[in-house]
């Protein structure tokens, strides 16, 4: 994708964090950028770009929202950046938030993306933030299951996409952003839990995905270019 020409791009989850981070990104270069959230922020709507509220992915209300107030347009970039973290360890085992991070984090991204293919046409892409917690092999400190779980089902629903849609020429990826400084992390208070910025995640994220092609549909990667594994 390059950035000479203006591309529409849809964000879930758009109104803080990552996703802010990629809309401001994406707007001060030019892009015509479709920022999805249930409810936007002082930040988001300072920035100029296409909001649109009540969208709760989770829900069919929330992607009918979505879907409606895209008829028409042609996607280049569809960004699943919504998402949820819970706490689960095994003494503490809690069914409720787990199927709840399933549905956000694993069920919603694919049925929004079912929801919008008539928008995509040959050469756009699909772009689906994920994480390393994921991934079996990584996994050296177990707990947080519905975290873990919900992730690596977005994993394996994200290569199906990915092998469904190469014959219409739509690449996927697949993107842990890193251990990036937002408030889904610092949750317990502690502001400065992270590695690197939202900022740096969003810029590292938007530079692969500008490079994503059809050879690296359906790979796992990590924010600085790394490949993950399964």
């Amino acid at each position: 994708m390059s950035n000479k020409t203006a591309k529409t791009i849809v964000i879930t989850g758009a109104n803080r964090g990552i996703g802010y981070a990629m809309a401001k990104i994406c707007q001060q270069r030019g892009d015509n950028v479709y920022a999805l959230c249930r409810q936007s922020s002082a930040q988001l709507d300072a920035l100029g770009v296409n909001v649109v509220e009540q969208v709760d992915i989770a829900t069919q209300a929330g992607i009918d929202k979505a879907v409606s107030a895209l008829s028409g347009i042609t996607i280049d970039l569809l960004i699943n950046n919504a998402g949820i973290l819970r706490n689960e360890q095994l003494s503490e085992l809690n069914q409720q938030t787990i199927i709840e991070q399933f549905k956000v984090n694993a069920l919603a991204p694919l049925c929004l993306s079912h929801a919008l293919l008539g928008n995509l046409s040959s050469g756009s892409k699909i772009a689906l933030i994920t994480s390393r917690m994921g991934s079996i092999a990584d996994n050296t400190s177990g707990g947080r299951y519905g975290y873990r779980m919900s992730k690596a089902a977005l994993n394996i629903a994200a290569v199906s996409l990915a092998r469904d849609l190469s014959e219409e020429n739509i690449a996927v990826g697949i993107y842990h952003p890193g251990y990036v400084q937002t408030e889904m992390v610092n949750s317990d208070g502690i502001l400065n839990n992270g590695d690197i910025s939202a900022d740096v995640a969003a810029q590292r994220l938007i530079a692969l995905m500008d490079n994503l092609t059809m050879k690296d549909s359906g790979v796992f990667k990590h924010s600085n270019g790394e490949t993950l594994p399964w």
